[in-house]
């Protein structure tokens, strides 16, 4: 599904209201360039799945992984320091994947052979300064349905 998204308070709505939907195992694959908007989106998904204090929801680049409770845990990677697969293995992923929580993966371009094949793929393109197109993809019966109703038609 491709998504138009004119400017950063839509990017926070779809966030919001893709975090009430999501389930133990959901992975969301964030894949964009520096200022595409990933690290806004998964905020707003935190929101969205309750996290309280938002002001800790802000990008792992430097931690690699940051953890938040909220209804469901939220373990929020950012794999742009990474150079190899083995670096991205080691932060312990697959348990991650495997666990009850919701994994959001920023530049995780970098390492999808390494994610799982069930997930949400969102590609995003800066159109301009405010406004992105969004390429949303589900791979798996549980992550297509989510992508049907989360997605507006």
């Amino acid at each position: 599904m491709i998504l138009s998204i004119p400017d950063l308070e839509t990017t926070v709505a779809l966030g919001k209201s893709l975090g009430p939907l999501l389930f133990p195992g959901a992975v969301i694959a964030l894949i964009g360039p520096l200022g595409a908007g990933k690290t806004t989106f998964v905020r707003a998904v935190a929101e969205g799945m309750g996290v309280k204090n938002l002001a800790t929801v802000n990008s792992p680049t430097f931690t690699l992984i940051h953890e938040y409770p909220a209804r469901l845990p939220i373990y929020h990677f950012d794999a742009y320091r990474l150079a190899t697969a083995e670096q991205f293995e080691g932060l312990g992923i697959q348990e991650y994947f495997a666990g009850d929580g919701v994994c959001l993966v920023e530049w995780a371009d970098k390492f999808l052979e390494l994610l799982p094949e069930e997930r949400l793929e969102i590609r995003i393109e800066r159109m301009s300064e405010t406004a992105r197109r969004w390429d949303v993809l589900g791979t798996g019966m549980r992550h297509e349905n989510l992508a049907v109703q989360w997605c507006p038609s």
